[in-house]
């Protein structure tokens, strides 16, 4: 498995290769010039074209993606045009908000997605079967940022029982560090548990009409012990697929949500820099989401073996 790990990992260098290159021509042939926007509206073009000398925008861009891949390769992200810090520095004050988020929206969402799935496949073609599948439909095809402004209505304008907006670190109390971050996971989870809860009923209806569940039930096993041992553990690999394909959806989802929610994460940190053609910030985030979706997908690989032991690498 060890050679397989080190294949994997090398393999990953020309993909972020391309994803550097991408990135950094995408943000270069857009419109809008990050050192007009750091100037002013009042600032003459001579006060712009100093500030792009200043930042190496006059440079050719061959020129200027050698010496941010220099950067790059020595771990410096550079300095940010618009925040005035170093991007790292930026990026780890950012981290907590957007790792938590993603946590408690992966944590609600399998506890959510797989049983639900389980039940819809069990009781197939009933009432439940299509209440689930109705709001699988639903979930993943209304907008996140929608489900987010429904949620605020109700819940933190209406009833009354959750903030509206914000985040409170952890290390500022439990209490208000969870109570920030219901209402915007719920908002990630919907779209989450409708893609893994169908993903689940049908790989689970695929099991259960394999010989040997018919088999298990024959010698008078009980539905749950057939259920988990039989069913779920051979239904496993292609729920455990889409899990690690959703956390793109996650990912995406991410910055909608922070930003409805105004919550300083990762996320809200891409939008702001965005906005203000902060290429250094918007490259570095890019990466490190591009980096953690191909490790995710390489765990997610590694775990085919344990799930199914005819799996080897």
């Amino acid at each position: 498995m060890l050679p397989y790990v080190g294949r994997r990992l090398i393999a990953t260098i020309p993909v972020m290769a391309v994803v550097a290159i991408v990135v950094f021509m995408l943000l270069r042939l857009t419109t809008g010039d990050p050192a007009a926007i750091i100037a002013g509206d009042n600032a003459t073009s001579q006060d712009v074209a100093a500030i792009r000398e200043r930042l190496g925008l006059d440079r050719p861009l061959v020129e200027q993606f050698v010496i941010w891949l220099g950067r790059l390769l020595r771990g410096d992200f550079g300095e940010s045009f618009f925040f005035k810090k170093q991007v790292s520095e930026l990026i780890l004050e950012r981290v907590e908000p957007t790792l938590a988020l993603a946590t408690c929206t992966i944590v609600l969402t399998v506890a959510l997605a797989i049983p639900l799935g389980i039940l819809a496949a069990w009781r197939r073609g009933t009432w439940l079967d299509r209440i689930v599948m109705g709001f699988s439909v639903l979930g993943f095809s209304v907008p996140v940022f929608v489900i987010g402004y429904l949620l605020i209505y109700l819940f933190a304008i209406e009833l009354a029982w959750l903030p509206v907006q914000g985040y409170q670190r952890l290390r500022d109390g439990l209490g208000g560090f969870v109570e920030r971050l219901i209402l915007p996971s719920v908002t990630l989870a919907v779209v989450f548990v409708a893609l893994i809860a169908r993903i689940t009923r049908a790989s689970v209806l695929e099991v259960l009409n394999a010989d040997y569940v018919r088999t298990a039930r024959a010698k008078g096993l009980s539905e749950l012990p057939v259920m988990v041992r039989h069913v779920l553990r051979n239904a496993a690999v292609p729920i455990v697929t889409v899990i690690g394909v959703g956390i793109a959806v996650l990912i995406g989802g991410v910055v909608v949500t922070e930003s409805v929610y105004s919550i300083p994460g990762l996320g809200r940190l891409t939008v702001d820099a965005v906005l203000a053609r902060d290429y250094p910030t918007v490259q570095a985030v890019i990466l490190v989401f591009s980096v953690v979706y191909v490790l995710i997908n390489l765990l997610v690989d590694l775990s085919y073996t344990f799930l199914d032991p005819r799996i080897r690498y």
